[in-house]
């Protein structure tokens, strides 16, 4: 479904909504010390943040591992994000699928607080360039 430049910049707008409260959500689980939400929430915000940066490119969001590779191919690979950048999402896809889904793997304050800050920056940025 092709969107009108009206359309996309609405949803744009959402998507950094979306991406700002849950950050402030990651913050509150961190402060709880709930680390498994935390780095489930701390995924999800850049997810947001990605996402609407695609959309306003006009690529088609379809999957996690789908803005992984957007991301790359359009943002990273062309000079406009850091391969840090692309790094940071791939190490918070990882983080969170072991959050979420690993028996074995203990989220906590040593595992999770060296992504904030990126995060915050790179949620931040992403903004810049879509300008919301």
């Amino acid at each position: 479904m092709e969107l009108s430049d009206n359309e996309r910049s609405t949803i744009v707008r959402m998507e950094m909504e979306k991406a700002h409260k849950t950050f402030a959500d990651m913050e509150f689980c961190a402060k709880e010390q709930k680390w498994e939400a935390a780095a489930n929430r701390l995924y999800y915000a850049l997810f947001h943040a990605v996402s609407a940066l695609l959309i306003s490119g006009g690529q088609n969001v379809k999957s996690h591992r789908g803005i992984m590779s957007l991301f790359g191919q359009h943002y990273v690979r062309t000079g406009l994000f850091t391969s840090e950048d692309g790094s940071l999402l791939s190490e918070l896809v990882i983080m969170r699928d072991n959050a979420d889904y690993n028996l074995f793997f203990e989220a906590n304050e040593e595992k999770i607080t060296p992504y904030i800050e990126p995060t915050r920056k790179l949620i931040k940025k992403i903004g810049e360039f879509v300008n919301t």
